[in-house]
């Protein structure tokens, strides 16, 4: 499965969940996104689930988010 990483660690909202769902728009059956965020973007969420889009939230020794999104 091909990764595109998308480090939005340095943006403001609303422009980190800008940038994923125009992403999440040209995401191919054999790609995932690896969005990389200072917070947890609780408002994807529900938009994920209601695109039909899978995700798996972890977060990292150093505080940061790591979202990994795919189609269902």
């Amino acid at each position: 499965m091909h990764e595109r990483l998308l480090d939005v660690r340095a943006l403001e909202p609303p422009e980190p969940l800008e940038r994923v769902l125009a992403e999440m728009e040209t995401l191919g059956a054999d790609e995932h996104i690896r969005m990389v965020h200072r917070r947890d973007p609780h408002l994807l969420y529900p938009i994920l689930e209601r695109e039909m889009f899978a995700h798996e939230t972890t977060v990292t020794d150093e505080g940061e988010y790591q979202i990994v999104i795919w189609r269902k």
